[in-house]
């Protein structure tokens, strides 16, 4: 009972950083450790969980999400393939391969966040949601996301964010959708290989569900400017912390 309210816990805390910084690992995968998991079963329950932050959050972004119906379909399909790619990934490499660069693609999403309007003015016109490496981009994060995924939330709204003009709340709503279905594409991966703790998966879902419900009514009530600040800040804080653990 201690570990399953240890995970709940948790997972509020994950649903609320994921949804709202793409940061939920850095908060579920050191608990499923601390209960007892080896890294690649936290790894594999860790994915399947966060399928919690999808269901909890895009159900009450429904309004962010009205009318993105393309997008979902054009960027869900490329988070699908991500996910299984990564998830076929991390069951024949070592989870140490994406160890050197993950710190710099980090640091690189949080500084493409804080300089969002900046960087925006700049590829006007010359580069837009519908290109197609605007899809492959988002498929390679995906790929990451299904692998390992620290982090992987804040890449995707970073790639987003400079293509789309919504404010950040609605894409961080997008991004929902899109890593659910590459964590729900790598979750069956893993479970046919029966790498998924459903005793620890459960109660941590159950708390991101929570925490993710909560936040989309958080962040429609901070500015922009806001969001992108803590979001980076957090990010930069992430990087340098794998910087220095790698």
């Amino acid at each position: 009972m201690t570990h399953v309210l240890l995970l709940v816990l948790a997972g509020v805390g994950a649903g609320l950083t994921g949804y709202g910084a793409g940061l939920a690992s850095v908060v579920s995968y050191p608990a499923l450790l601390a209960v007892g998991l080896s890294p690649l079963a936290a790894n594999a329950t860790n994915t399947a969980a966060l399928t919690g932050i999808a269901l909890g959050g895009v159900g009450s972004a429904r309004r962010e999400l009205t009318g993105m119906r393309s997008r979902i379909l054009r960027f869900g399909a490329a988070g699908l393939v991500g996910g299984v790619v990564g998830a076929g990934l991390l069951v024949v490499l070592p989870e140490s391969t994406f160890a050197a660069v993950v710190p710099w693609l980090v640091a690189a999403a949080s500084l493409v966040l804080l300089l969002r309007p900046w960087l925006q003015r700049l590829h006007r016109g010359r580069w837009s949601e519908h290109h197609p490496l605007t899809v492959a981009v988002v498929g390679l994060v995906a790929v990451y996301g299904g692998y390992f995924g620290a982090a992987a939330g804040t890449l995707v709204v970073a790639v987003l964010g400079l293509v789309l003009t919504e404010p950040l709340f609605k894409v961080t709503a997008l991004r929902a959708v899109v890593l659910g279905l590459a964590n729900l594409a790598a979750t069956v991966i893993f479970v046919a290989r029966d790498l998924v703790v459903w005793t620890s998966a459960l109660p941590l879902a159950a708390g991101m569900i929570v925490g993710a419900a909560i936040a989309p009514r958080l962040l429609r009530r901070l500015p922009d400017l806001v969001v992108r600040v803590v979001v980076a800040v957090a990010g930069l804080g992430l990087a340098a912390f794998l910087l220095l653990q790698s």
